[in-house]
């Protein structure tokens, strides 16, 4: 593309004047490029983009935050990653010129790319295009996601994923639909599949008091995780906490978890013990 397409066009206001309604058309069509490009993996929104070591995956990794989620988890800390709206546009050409800048940090470390969110498979034409790139110059690729939108991965562009970080929020139909707002079957679904196409992954699962610590929950997670022991490299027990507040009040959001505290030490121990009991690497 010869030029950037703005992130979505402003509301026209006033009268609907022949020049009003001139600018209503040129705005229309501005957003009609803009979704043309998302489509066609030109362009996608992504919220910000940081280079991490050993968080992400292994080595040094040049994280991706796309925006857009479908999930609304009550614990979310970056809840300004929900909405596309909040990205900022960012051209293909422009991503894959960032990694190679990194091509020697990677090589040094034994990393590469993480494409994150919010949720990467919210834009998943321009996520495989990237992952494409990566692969084609011999880097690490991982996909941070929550399996929800599994299905969108398609064969080929798992065959470019080294390695996905799937994060297993909840045991049950019921937990997992009252943190998230959305069912688990898909992502069990994804997990599944993952484990058949031999890809590795790392489990994370976060220990929220009151809405997943409690032990038979743990147990249906460690379960279900089990079922991909062969593919399943690690899992990470993450402690709750609430510094992501501020950015729910920012945004005007209700934050369920106002008043909550991160869990105590011995009840994440007491998580990741589950989990070993399962004969599962856990951190």
């Amino acid at each position: 593309m010869s030029q950037s397409i703005s992130l979505l066009g402003a509301p026209v206001q006033g009268r609907r004047t022949g020049a009003g309604l001139e600018g209503m058309a040129e705005a229309e069509l501005e957003r009609s490029e803009r979704l043309a490009a998302i489509r066609a993996g030109e362009v996608a929104s992504i919220h910000s983009w940081e280079l991490v070591t050993a968080v992400d995956g292994p080595g040094t990794r040049l994280t991706v935050f796309f925006s857009g989620c479908p999930l609304r988890c009550v614990y979310c800390h970056n809840p300004d990653t929900m909405e596309m709206r909040r990205g900022q546009d960012v051209e293909l050409e422009e991503m894959i010129s960032r990694i190679k800048r990194y091509r020697t940090v990677f090589r040094a470390s034994g990393g590469g790319i993480t494409l994150s969110g919010g949720e990467v498979l919210m834009q998943p034409v321009f996520a495989g295009r990237v992952l494409r790139a990566a692969t084609e110059m011999g880097i690490h690729t991982a996909i941070d996601t929550s399996g929800y939108l599994g299905a969108v991965a398609g064969d080929a562009f798992l065959a470019d994923v080294d390695l996905v970080l799937l994060d297993v929020k909840s045991g049950s139909e019921e937990s997992y639909r009252a943190l998230t707002g959305r069912p688990l079957q898909p992502t069990l679904d994804f997990g599944d599949r993952l484990a058949r196409l031999g890809t590795t992954i790392w489990i994370r699962f976060v220990v929220v008091p009151g809405w997943t610590d409690e032990e038979t929950n743990v147990e249906q997670v460690a379960e279900n995780v089990a079922r991909w022991k062969d593919v399943v490299e690690r899992v990470e027990v993450l402690p709750f906490h609430n510094m992501g507040q501020d950015k729910w009040d920012a945004l005007g959001m209700d934050y369920k978890l106002r008043d909550a505290q991160p869990p105590r030490h011995e009840v994440v121990e007491r998580v990741r013990g589950q989990f070993r009991a399962r004969g599962l690497t856990v951190f």
